[in-house]
C-alpha cells in the first residue's frame, strides 16, 4: 500500500516549514522513527520521522522550499498493509509522536520576542480556478505543487517551474498532460528575465526565523506600552574580578565573559523587584507572578536573533552561568536548539554591547514584562572621594512594560542591577 504522508503539526501552532535537508531518497528503505526531512519553522530546526517501515517512492519538494502542514512531505510503500488501515495506523503514530506532554501548557518560544502561533501562510494562489486572465504578481513561487515522479521528471527536463503547472489529476495532481500542454505566459517570461540580468535589485525569499522575528516585533509594540530607562555604572571592580579569574576559567575550558555576572545581579534584582518578573493576563484580569529566574539571552546568529533561556539562574553558579551561555551560543549559530531551550523564558538579556553599541531601545519580549540592553564598556572620568579620575562605565537600556511596572520601580530595578554590578562581591553576601 503507498501512503502519502503529509507535513505534520508538530505542536507549535507552525503553518509552514521551510526544508532544509533531505535524509532519504526515493527507493530508500526507512524504518519508523527514522528522519526523513530537517524542517526550518519559525522557531526552531526539526526532523520529521518515518511513521512507519517502508520504500520512499517520492519525495515532495525541493530543499529551500516552503511546504505547507498538512501537504504531502513523502510518499511510503507500506508492505503488509492495505486499504484504509495503512492511512490510519500512520496518521495515529504522526499524532503521537507530536502529541504534547500531558498536563503541561506549552508555551511559545522566542525568536526576539515570544513566540505565538505561525501567521498564516504567506504564499498566493498564481491564479484562479477557470480564470483565463494571466497570474497576479506575487512576492513567491506557489506551494508545492504534488505531482507524478513522471511529471516530475518531464518538468524537470523541459526546464518548467512545475509549481507553476496547474494539475488536472486528482486532488489537484499535476499529470504527464499537464506538463506537455503547459506554456508558460509572457509576463513570466519577463519577470524570469529581469531576475537574470539582476541589474538593479536582488530578491530573496524570507527564512522562517526572520518572519517570525517580523512577527514578533509588531505583536510586541502592539501588546505592551513600551517605556525605556537608560543608565550608567562604573565596573572597574567587576573588570578586576573577571581579569583574576578568566585564567582559572579558561584551564577549565570556560570563557568568562561579563554577561555571567549580569544575568546573576538580574536575577537578585527581580528577587527585590518581582514586578519585573511578572507578566499580565487580561483574558482572567489577574496577574501572573513568576517564581521561577529564567534568562533569556539574545543570541546573534548569521540566520537571525534568536533567545535561548537559562533555566532557574539563581540556583546556578558564575561558571555554570558561562558554561551554559556558551553552550546555548554554540546551538544557536549550528541551528540546534530545540523548543526546549526557547520556552519558559521569564526576562530576557540582549548584550549588544559585544558588537559595539552602547545605548539602545531593546523591543520586550512580550508577555515579559522588560529586556535589558548590555552596551560596551566605556573609559570616562568620573568622581571618586572628590577626584576625577579614569573610570569604566558600562551603557545599559532597560525596557519594561509600563503597563506592569511603573517608573519608580523600573528605576529602582535597574538601580539593584547596578549596585551589584559595581560591587560583585554582594552577589555573593545577599
Amino acid at each position: 500500500m503507498r501512503y502519502i504522508f503529509n507535513f505534520p503539526d508538530i505542536g507549535e501552532g507552525l503553518e509552514e516549514g521551510t526544508i532544509l535537508e533531505w535524509y532519504v531518497k526515493k527507493g530508500q528503505e526507512v524504518k519508523t522513527g527514522d528522519n526523513l526531512v530537517q524542517m526550518e519553522t519559525d522557531k526552531v530546526v526539526a526532523d520529521i520521522p518515518s511513521p512507519r517501515d517502508g520504500t520512499i517512492v517520492a519525495l515532495f519538494g525541493e530543499v529551500g522550499e516552503v511546504a505547507i502542514v498538512g501537504e504531502p512531505l513523502v510518499e511510503i510503500e507500506i508492505e503488509g498493509v492495505h486499504g484504509e488501515e495503512a492511512q490510519k495506523e500512520a496518521k495515529k503514530e504522526v499524532e503521537d509522536e507530536f502529541a504534547p506532554e500531558p498536563e503541561e501548557e506549552e508555551e511559545a518560544a522566542a525568536v526576539v520576542g515570544t513566540m505565538e502561533t505561525a501567521g498564516k501562510s504567506a504564499v498566493m494562489a498564481a491564479s484562479d480556478e477557470g480564470s483565463d486572465k494571466e497570474p497576479e504578481k506575487v512576492d513567491k513561487p506557489t506551494k508545492k505543487a504534488v505531482a507524478t515522479p513522471v511529471a516530475r521528471a518531464m518538468a524537470k527536463e523541459k526546464g518548467i517551474d512545475i509549481d507553476q503547472v496547474k494539475g488536472t489529476g486528482p486532488s489537484g495532481r499535476v499529470m504527464k498532460e499537464d506538463i506537455e500542454n503547459f506554456k508558460p505566459t509572457k509576463k513570466g517570461a519577463s519577470q524570469k528575465k529581469t531576475v537574470e540580468k539582476g541589474d538593479a535589485v536582488t530578491y530573496e525569499p524570507l527564512t522562517q526565523i526572520r518572519k517570525a522575528i517580523s512577527k514578533n516585533m509588531i505583536n510586541s509594540k502592539h501588546s505592551a506600552a513600551h517605556m525605556s530607562v537608560f543608565e550608567e555604572v562604573e565596573v572597574s571592580e567587576l573588570i578586576n574580578i573577571r581579569s583574576k579569574y578568566k585564567t582559572s576559567f579558561a584551564d577549565k575550558d570556560v570563557k568568562l565573559t561579563y554577561l555571567p555576572f549580569i544575568v546573576k545581579a538580574v536575577v537578585q534584582a527581580l528577587k527585590l523587584h518581582r514586578q519585573v518578573n511578572s507578566q499580565m493576563d487580561l483574558e482572567n484580569d489577574r496577574m501572573i507572578f513568576n517564581n521561577r529566574y529564567n534568562i533569556g539571552i539574545a543570541v546573534d546568529t548569521p540566520q537571525g536573533l534568536v533567545v535561548p533561556v537559562i533555566k532557574d539562574a539563581d540556583q546556578l553558579s558564575i561558571m555554570q552561568i558561562a558554561q551554559q551561555i556558551a553552550e546555548l551560543a554554540d546551538k544557536a549559530n549550528s541551528r540546534k536548539l530545540t523548543m526546549d531551550d526557547m520556552k519558559d523564558g521569564t526576562f530576557t538579556i540582549t548584550n549588544y554591547g559585544s558588537i559595539g553599541g552602547i545605548f539602545a531601545t531593546p523591543v520586550i519580549n512580550y508577555p515579559e514584562a522588560g529586556i535589558l540592553g548590555v552596551g560596551r564598556i566605556v573609559k570616562k572620568p568620573v568622581v571618586k572621594n572628590d577626584q576625577v579620575v579614569p573610570g569604566s562605565m558600562l551603557a545599559l537600556s532597560l525596557s519594561v512594560d509600563h503597563r506592569i511596572v511603573d517608573g519608580g520601580e523600573a528605576s529602582r530595578f535597574i538601580n539593584s542591577v547596578m549596585k551589584y554590578l559595581a560591587d560583585p562581591v554582594a552577589l555573593l553576601m545577599e
